[in-house]
């Protein structure tokens, strides 16, 4: 009994633990994530609370692992995780039959599992979760209030310190494949022997005002009696998608310079501005700046943006500002403005508007690395 109790709280609370710490460490996906399903559920008037949930959510998950882990008020920690598996299991049941969103984000980046995995997680989840809260009784209550509450109190305070430093910065850990070293041309291309995608293609022709479907073995190739109509094509399976798939620089005049961005020889900051209107003014003309600055000094500079280019049309600052898709945007770097330095296709740094190194500073990493 004591080992199956032992096993128990270990497993729940070392999951519970480590969602709560990876939903902390990269606070902007949790937010985008609850984006998701706002939108999905028609609910996006509680868009503006995100971040409110996110520091609730895995505050909780953190603090109900560590009080079963480690039997501190351990009837109030497994009466937590009860009630939030009461609420994740038939959600996630939700998610895995209708697939509003492609996965829950139940473990961030770190690991994605599809919404019939997270669903079959929390079902595996909930036996020893439940087998704890029916022994609930069994743990006393140890150690005196005050203590426990000063202890989970410090804790939480470290650790909502620890989500903030992660929002203004960047996350200590980079899970997304925009890591820094990441050589983006590696993670664009798909490996000899990975599936591809398989589609199931379909044509339709008419003959004497009658239509019929043909497939690719029988269609009526050199009878001119058959006149083609349309065609339509059917994903069957999934093939390999590279982790860099959608990384595509646009020019105001639809011009792609993504291959001449990846190629230079030169340094190459980008600048990621989501959105040129909603972000804040002040950090934008630092951003300005800073590509006037790199144009005096032989560094290439480039404004990545999702804004319309009718809106990029009235900004008259001399830089050149290039239009990717905004989801990209997003995973390339979490801060809004955020800063990439690029060499060949390498990211050698990556910075939030808050870390964004002075000018001297970058300079000198220049000089290290061309003396590299």
């Amino acid at each position: 009994m004591k080992i199956l109790n032992f096993i128990s709280r270990f497993i729940v609370g070392i999951v519970f633990i480590f969602s709560g710490i990876v939903k902390a460490i990269d606070p902007v996906g949790s937010v985008i994530k609850f984006h998701d399903y706002f939108y999905a559920f028609g609910l996006t008037f509680l868009n503006d609370f995100s971040l409110l949930f996110t520091i609730v959510l895995c505050s909780a998950e953190l603090l109900a692992g560590i009080s079963v882990l480690f039997n501190v008020r351990f009837r109030y920690g497994i009466w937590l995780i009860i009630i939030m598996m009461a609420v994740f299991t038939p959600l996630t049941l939700v998610l895995a039959l209708t697939n509003p969103v492609s996965d829950c984000g139940c473990f961030g980046d770190a690991i994605v599992l599809t919404n019939w995995q997270t669903f079959l997680k929390n079902i595996i989840l909930l036996i020893p979760s439940v087998w704890l809260f029916i022994n609930r009784k069994k743990y006393l209550l140890g150690a005196s209030l005050i203590r426990d509450l000063v202890t989970m109190g410090s804790i939480a305070l470290l650790f909502i310190m620890f989500l903030f430093y992660n929002l203004r910065y960047l996350p200590v850990i980079d899970f997304r494949p925009y890591k820094t070293g990441t050589y983006i041309p590696d993670k664009m291309v798909i490996p000899e022997g990975k599936p591809v995608d398989k589609y199931e293609t379909t044509f339709i022709y008419e003959k004497d005002g009658v239509q019929q479907e043909f497939d690719l073995t029988n269609y009526p190739a050199g009878d001119t009696a058959w006149k083609f109509v349309d065609q339509k094509s059917v994903l069957l399976s999934k093939g390999y998608e590279p982790p860099i798939h959608d990384f595509i620089l646009t020019t105001l005049n639809n011009e792609d310079i993504t291959e001449q961005v990846l190629n230079s020889d030169r340094h190459t900051i980008l600048m990621v501005a989501r959105k040129i209107p909603e972000t804040d003014p002040v950090l934008l003309e630092q951003g300005y700046a800073l590509g006037r600055f790199c144009k005096e000094n032989s560094i290439d500079f480039y404004i990545l943006t999702a804004s319309a280019s009718q809106e990029l049309l009235s900004i008259r600052n001399d830089l050149t500002f290039l239009m990717v898709d905004e989801i990209t945007l997003k995973t390339m770097i979490r801060s809004n403005p955020g800063y990439l330095m690029l060499k060949k296709g390498t990211i050698l740094h990556k910075w939030s508007w808050a870390g964004l190194p002075d000018e001297e500073e970058i300079i000198q990493i220049v000089l290290n690395t061309n003396q590299n």
